[in-house]
């Protein structure tokens, strides 16, 4: 049903707006509570209708009740009298009325809803009534034998009993219908609303997928504006004004193309007018230092060498704003994965073994199986280049320590991912544990063994920033002796902890 139901939403044609959908989609949604609804009234009145029936019902057979114990004592006294005072007229006219009235009476009764054994009960009565009043009042009468008189008057007490009783139980069986009939009702009721509210529940999840189908295509379109990818065309198949937004949304991508041809077509014009000087004026340096045109004094030759280092430093931080260019690039458009921590980590520190052996270090690798989504090859650039900052900084025969472990909730629920890279060198001064990630910023300087001082081109750290920062993390320098930098990932991106909600 709810895979038909899934079908039947995604043929349903859209409103013009989406207002109109949610009131389209509330009304759907209302429509079986509203039913049943309308039928738990239906099925209350008609119960209080039986209620008024059955209380009708006992009314009458008590009051019929109460009639009859009248009518018998009438008649029991009549009779006596009769019997005392023969042929009085005023007693035979007045045990007339009263048999007629309890002729009367038994009509009345015989209009309950009565079964076969009372019918027969309330019959014999009438039979009995109708013996006795012959007896007594229908000509050619003989002298009244007392006997048979007292006889018919027993019969007729004991059927009147019966008729009593009859009426009793006519009150307890109205009062046993109505309970049943309101269990009836109560268990009808309740199978009405689990039905109404599964109906109801089914026609949601259709109608949630209905309208999240149009929320889910922005949501893409703005995914893959986020990640640089302005090839795809944008579409949104919903209400009016959500396609409108659709096609400013690919108004948007058309422009965002348009912006990044004209800024890598920037970059390529200002690499290829800054280098063409640049060569040219490193070539005519590097002649002048070689004393092609002829010998140098000591002062020419220390403003050559100085043309000569800076045309160098100035090619080199040229190429690292283009690398740094092509990094941020890389860190809008990830492709997430799931990953095992422990095995990147473990080939990450592998590729550095070489340079760290060199200069005597000790690598020391402790990394915890674990998995985390993240695009593998920036997050190996990451750990490249905290490793290859450590092996640089770190004075030979120390140690650097790599470490990487998950905290707190599973690979499905969530928790955090933390890789470490800790090494014995002269660590990051207090003041600069901010500054340090910061585009092109050097710290202070450190003397390298050959001597002179360790260069860095301040661009390392920057990128391992943008590319945490793109996974949802963080990235800082932690407390202690050396370099210590922790980086914090969650495990889960935030689309599939979107998705498992």
């Amino acid at each position: 049903m709810r895979d038909a139901l899934k079908t039947l939403a995604g043929s349903l044609p859209y409103p013009r707006s989406f207002l109109g959908l949610l009131l389209a989609g509330f009304t759907l949604v209302t429509l079986p509570l509203v039913g049943a609804l309308a039928y738990s009234a239906w099925n209350t009145e008609r119960l209080a209708g039986q209620s008024r029936t059955a209380v009708f019902n006992a009314s009458q057979a008590a009051r019929a009740s109460r009639s009859m114990v009248e009518r018998i004592g009438t008649i029991e006294r009549l009779t006596q009298q009769i019997a005392i005072l023969d042929d009085d007229p005023e007693l035979v006219a007045g045990y007339a009325r009263a048999h007629r009235s309890f002729k009367q009476l038994a009509g009345e009764i015989a209009l309950l809803p009565l079964d076969e054994s009372q019918v027969a009960a309330l019959s014999r009565t009438v039979e009995h009534e109708q013996a006795l009043y012959d007896l007594l009042t229908v000509p050619p009468r003989q002298r009244i034998d007392k006997e048979k008189m007292s006889e018919g008057l027993d019969r007729l007490i004991d059927s009147a009993r019966e008729v009593l009783a009859i009426n009793n139980r006519i009150v307890d069986r109205e009062v046993e219908r109505l309970r049943v009939n309101a269990e009836n009702v109560q268990r009808g009721l309740i199978l009405l609303v689990l039905f109404s509210t599964a109906v109801a529940l089914g026609i949601a999840l259709a109608l949630t997928r209905y309208i999240a189908r149009p929320i889910a295509q922005i949501d893409s379109a703005i995914r893959q504006l986020g990640g640089a990818d302005f090839s795809r065309h944008i579409a949104v198949r919903g209400p009016e004004d959500l396609r409108y937004l659709g096609r400013r949304l690919d108004w948007l991508r058309r422009r965002l193309d348009e912006f990044e041809t004209q800024k890598n077509r920037f970059l390529r014009h200002v690499s290829h007018e800054l280098k063409t000087p640049l060569t040219a004026l490193r070539e005519g340096a590097e002649l002048l230092h070689d004393q092609v045109a002829g010998p140098l004094t000591p002062v020419q030759k220390q403003v050559v060498g100085i043309m000569r280092d800076n045309s160098i430093k100035l090619q080199r931080l040229i190429e690292e704003l283009l690398d740094y260019q092509r990094a941020l690039h890389a860190a809008a458009s990830l492709e997430v994965k799931t990953v095992a921590l422990d095995d990147l980590v473990a080939d990450a520190a592998r590729a550095h073994q070489l340079a760290a052996a060199s200069k005597g270090l000790r690598f020391v690798l402790d990394a915890q199986s674990a998995t985390i989504d993240a695009d593998p090859e920036k997050l190996r650039s990451i750990i490249d280049n905290l490793i290859s900052n450590a092996v640089k900084f770190t004075p030979p025969g120390g140690t650097i320590t790599v470490k990487a472990r998950a905290i707190g909730g599973t690979s499905k629920t969530g928790g955090e991912a933390v890789i470490e890279v800790v090494d014995s060198g002269p660590g990051v001064a207090a003041e600069e544990r901010e500054s340090i990630f910061n585009l092109f910023f050097r710290g202070r300087r450190v003397e390298s063994t050959t001597g002179g001082y360790v260069k860095s081109s301040g661009l390392g750290l920057a990128i391992a920033r943008e590319l945490v920062e793109a996974h949802g993390g963080q990235i800082a320098v932690a407390e202690g002796p050396g370099g210590h930098f922790r980086v914090t990932l969650p495990r889960r991106s935030a689309r599939a902890l979107a998705d498992a909600a």
